[in-house]
């Protein structure tokens, strides 16, 4: 399969996993597996088979000790490829996360939707952007009192 084609099939997989948090984020099939375990772990199966089938065309200077260590890795189309779908993975997998996180800490789901969409767009921007609503959520939501009997 040629690098386009995996670049369209992971991004479509992913784009499967991130309008179900959109749209059914209620739906613990789209909440508990769909997001954060079958599709991140698809791509990570080609994540795996492309780095295991590439990595020896790496130039002698390619690496992850250094910027243009890396930035030589990803002269060879494949890795880069393969680093392109490891950010759709895990983006995914954090926007999975932040989903159940607003649900068990009653964050609106609509308020949610600013964060999904920068972690989508910008990873760990989005994370940081829901933090930032949790904590202000938790400041300003209204507080239920309980009943001493």
């Amino acid at each position: 399969m040629n690098p386009e084609t995996i670049f369209s099939l992971c991004g479509a997989l992913a784009m499967a996993g991130w309008l179900g948090l959109a749209l059914l984020p209620r739906w613990h099939i789209t909440r508990d597996w769909l997001a954060p375990v079958v599709v991140p772990l698809l791509i990570g199966v080609v994540y795996a088979t492309l780095m295991l089938t590439y990595i020896d065309r790496a130039p002698a200077d390619g690496g992850f000790g250094s910027l243009a260590a890396v930035a030589a890795l990803f002269t060879v189309p494949e890795l880069l490829l393969a680093g392109w779908i490891h950010y759709l993975a895990f983006d995914l997998f954090v926007g999975a996360w932040i989903v159940s996180d607003a649900q068990r800490s009653g964050v609106p789901h609509l308020l949610i939707m600013p964060s999904l969409l920068a972690t989508f767009m910008a990873g760990p921007a989005g994370l940081l952007l829901y933090w930032i609503c949790k904590l202000i959520w938790g400041q300003f939501a209204p507080r239920t009192t309980e009943v001493s009997s």
